[in-house]
């Protein structure tokens, strides 16, 4: 360990030394003091890890002390995080190939024993709980008895992983969602580590499988999302690269006004910052107003930095992350760590100071944030509550243009004879149906999902409680959710149940149909569950555009439940009052809810909290004995789990039946000799696609179709429909989720005439004819044809999904040539060895004249060394359209992952040549 600007320091706290690595040494030469909080990080980083160049060299520490804020990003630099936390929808693929690996490093001459995490790396099981039973008592008993069941074969692996793998540790089921559990639990905002005998304390920083993990910024921790390839890299002890990033300052003022909630503030923060441009930027908070945010208001703000773009959201460390620390039962040896290594690192902010320089600034008062939902189908789309009624109005014509008619007119002659009939569409088309031993009538608009779910909301006392007290206004007056309505309240840990329940709320939240359904991801990760069989029937009578109201933070098409076309994101007080409403067509600020027992109109406003009362709630409730006694043996798990029986061995018993977990064939006849960036030669056009492709996209979470490649697939070996489970929860087997890439029900691919689904045109042999995605690529494969994907702006937005990439890859695309990508999945594509390529600004496979029929080469790659090469598009009557394009390998670093086939190879190549 080098250190070429001895800084290296001691620091004592109550009794016990600590070896650091001074800034303020370091600030002897350089002028740190206008340094942004995140850089800070950055720079104790490269300190620490100084190895005298082969990874971290003097100059980048001198890159990142006389940062440059107005500077375009383009200098690398490695950074190594301190730990990596997992959740299983991408954990167990994470596994999945540590195991591969294991088997692969001992072909390749090394020891199954070197594939180990290097640093600490924690899993948490919170996506595979879905909602199967609601809106009664024992719901959440049931969908845990339910989730063990369809994912023993999982649960059976990870334990195996628990006990086979050094620093691996597991969060069993029904514990939280893993980002909560990390704010509450896992992070330490000062790690402590033994190395050579010393005691060093340094910043916490994070790697996640999970884009959200950004959550963790909102005290302090450096941390995103990242691909599980690039996660498992960083667990065995690679460094990852990325170039020296421009940091944006949000200058928040004043405080949130009465009626206004943190969702309110985060759905307004990420319109800003979407409209700004954020992406692959550090976004950092400052401001007088911190000081009126609770430190779950700050979590809210960051858990949403993917929604914004941004690589992180983060908060600086103050008074109030300490009381935050205190609260959530850490020992008071960690608070004083933590309080003293900021002081003498200069990262504690204290109100007034003065602010970092940044490479541009935006401003909030948050008194003017207002009331607000975002939807139907982006989160960065904002409405004002006042506004829902018109902007479901608005969106809903799009989504039943082409409706099929839906009432038959039958005209009769004089004897009474069926003379002609003749279909018409309705107005407004009504599904009458019986629910709750009523008759009631759906329609388009008609709220069918009212989801209290995810990470973003249900961290956050203000607003849960909230939701709790106005739930307890609304029954004091007689009001219940509408019968259609389905309801569900996923905690994101059991904190949150007790303090419900001791405020006395949880069960006017029941009264209202808000059961606990289990803790976990729930509706926002799409494991909404199946709707009541005469909702569903009511649908799809009328082929109606009927919505979905949840406290989440994704509201992607397709995500939430197959049969929901509209999906807002909104506060849990206003979930809860939309299942009150059962319909987004209502204006809740003009409109009653309902009527009480007298039959007078009650509004939202006669049942909305004040934000005293909850804040008075909070302080009676929220307390340190909560976090203790949850928390104490967090990686216990209960019964169910600890019966789950499972194989003592250093490498993986593969089952060959198994269609949860396979070894993949990533490392199938791998060697030890390196390849080339090659040219691209008469490839043919998977897919052509349009603006916001999302990860759910490519590679969906839900409901597996029966009919789907991967539906028959299923069926095939035996897996009955009922059992299919989701494709989330099979990504430890590659035969299922290459079938499920890009199958998504709602993406249309532009190459064929406005058709929605995983389809594509099939060009091989002379033919052009429509078929599933997932069979055209097989059959190109067969012919030895490579394939490549044209996309629009923002491409692979959304969760950090490594199968979008794995399963590209798979289906033998190449190459992806897109106006924009989403900064976590563009990193993916490299790993999995697709090469991101991009138009030039204002270009696009439009303005080129491209319907996918095309033959397209790539040319002038030159092994990685060129940033621009060449698309050559060959239409069917041979002429050619030429055009440049951005190779985006945008380190040294990167090239050399692509050269070995991917990161994960690299890796394998690297860790077999130090066992010989």
């Amino acid at each position: 360990m080098a250190d070429s600007f001895a800084t290296r320091s001691q620091l004592d706290v109550n009794g016990k030394s600590y070896t650091y690595f001074s800034l303020p040494k370091l600030g002897e030469r350089f002028d740190l003091g206008k340094l942004p909080y995140s850089m800070k990080i950055l720079l104790e980083n490269l300190l620490r890890h100084e190895d005298g160049g082969m990874t971290v060299g003097k100059d980048h520490i001198e890159a990142v002390a006389s940062w440059d804020p107005a500077a375009e990003a383009s200098t690398e630099i490695a950074f190594m995080p301190a730990r990596v936390v997992l959740q299983d929808f991408t954990g167990v693929p994470c596994v999945v190939d540590l195991a591969a690996m294991r088997d692969a490093v001992s072909r390749l001459g090394g020891t199954a024993g070197q594939i180990n995490p290097q640093i600490p790396s924690e899993l948490v099981i919170d996506h595979s709980v879905q909602v199967d039973v609601f809106g009664r008592a024992d719901a959440l008993d049931l969908n845990g008895r339910i989730e063990f069941e369809r994912n023993k074969e999982r649960y059976s692996f990870l334990h195996w992983g628990q006990k086979a793998l050094e620093n691996f540790k597991v969060v069993p089921p029904n514990t939280g969602i893993v980002h909560q559990v990390n704010l509450e639990n896992l992070a330490r905002v000062v790690m402590e580590r033994e190395v050579d005998g010393e005691l060093l304390a340094f910043p916490d920083t994070v790697f996640g499988t999970d884009s959200h993990t950004t959550m963790i910024n909102g005290i302090g921790v450096l941390g995103w999302g990242v691909g599980g390839i690039e996660a498992e890299a960083a667990m065995l002890g690679q460094p990852s690269s990325m170039l020296i990033p421009q940091v944006v300052g949000f200058k928040l003022n004043g405080k949130l006004p009465e009626g206004a909630t943190a969702t309110d503030l985060v759905l307004t923060v990420t319109q800003m910052l979407r409209k700004h441009g954020v992406v692959g930027k550090f976004v950092e908070f400052f401001g007088d107003g911190l000081q009126h945010l609770p430190l779950a208001d700050r979590a809210t703000i960051g858990n949403m930095a993917p929604e914004y773009g941004a690589t992180c959201g983060i908060f600086p460390v103050d008074a109030e992350a300490l009381r935050y620390l205190r609260l959530s039962g850490r020992s008071e040896q960690q608070i004083a760590l933590v309080e003293a290594y900021a002081k003498a690192q200069g990262m504690w902010h204290e109100a007034g100071q003065a602010p970092a320089q940044y490479s541009s600034v935006l401003e909030l008062d948050m008194g003017d944030v207002k009331p607000s939902l975002a939807g139907p189908k982006r989160p960065q789309d904002r409405v004002l509550l006042t506004d829902m009624q018109a902007n479901f109005q608005a969106n809903v014509q799009s989504l039943v243009a082409n409706r099929k008619p839906v009432r038959q007119e039958v005209r009769f002659d004089q004897e009474g004879g069926a003379q002609q009939q003749a279909e018409t569409l309705a107005a407004k088309p009504v599904s009458r149906i019986r629910m709750q031993d009523r008759d009631v009538e759906l329609t388009d608009g008609s709220v069918v999902i009212a989801a209290i779910t995810s990470c973003t909301n249900t961290s956050n006392p203000a607003v849960m409680l909230g939701a709790g007290l106005l739930a307890r206004n609304a029954a004091a007056k007689g009001l219940k959710a509408a019968p259609w309505v389905k309801t569900s309240l996923g905690p994101g840990s059991r904190v949150v149940t007790d303090y419900l329940q001791k405020a006395g709320v949880l069960d006017d939240l029941e009264k209202l149909g808000f059961f606990v359904v289990g803790y976990g991801c729930t509706t926002c990760i799409g494991n909404s569950g199946p709707l009541p069989e005469e909702v569903s029937k009511g649908i799809a009578e009328n082929d109606l555009a009927v919505a979905s109201v949840l406290s989440g933070n994704r509201n992607f098409e397709g995500r939430i439940h197959a049969e929901v076309k509209m999906n807002y994101l909104a506060s849990p007080p206003l979930v809860v009052a939309y299942a009150i409403a059962g319909t987004v067509d209502i204006d809740l600020t003009n409109d009653p809810l309902g009527q009480d027992a007298d039959g007078n109109d009650v509004y939202l406003r006669d049942i909305w909290p004040s934000n005293k009362e909850i804040g008075d709630t909070i302080a009676a409730t929220v307390g340190p004995e909560l976090f203790a006694q949850n928390y104490a043996d967090v990686f216990k798990g209960d019964s169910r789990w600890n019966e789950i029986a499972s194989p003592d061995s250093e490498s993986f018993a593969w089952d060959e039946a198994s269609t949860y977990i396979k070894n993949p064939p990533y490392f199938d006849g791998m060697t030890m000799d390196v390849g080339a960036i090659s040219d691209i030669h008469e490839a043919r056009v998977m897919g052509l696609f349009g603006d916001s492709i999302t990860t759910d996209h490519i590679s969906p979470a839900g409901a597996i179709k029966k009919d789907s490649p991967a539906g028959r697939f299923l069926q095939e070996r035996g897996v009955q429909p009922a059992d299919f489970n989701s494709y989330g929860s099979r990504r430890g087997n590659d035969d299922v989720m290459v079938r499920g890439t890009f199958a998504n029900i709602r993406i249309k691919n532009l190459m064929l005439d406005g058709v929605e689904g995983g389809y594509t045109r099939y060009f091989g042999g002379g033919a052009d004819e429509q078929m599933s995605i997932y069979d055209a690529a097989m059959k190109y494969k067969a012919d030895g044809t490579p394939l490549v994907v044209f996309a629009g702006k923002e491409y692979g937005t959304g969760s950090s999904r490594d199968w979008a990439a794995k399963g590209t890859n798979l289906l033998g695309v190449k190459a992806v040539v897109a106006e924009s990508f989403e900064r976590i999945h563009r990193s993916n594509l490299v790993g999995m060895g697709v090469l991101p390529l991009q138009f030039k600004d204002g270009e696009s496979a439009k303005s080129h004249g491209l319907d996918g029929s095309e033959v397209i080469s790539v040319t002038g790659l030159q092994d990685g060394k060129s940033k621009t090469a060449t698309v050559v598009a060959r239409k069917a009557d041979g002429s050619e359209v030429r055009f440049d394009v951005h190779v985006l390998l945008l380190t040294p670093k990167e090239v050399e992952y692509f050269r070995h086939g991917g990161i994960l190879h690299y890796v394998l190549r690297d860790l077999a040549k130090r066992a010989a």
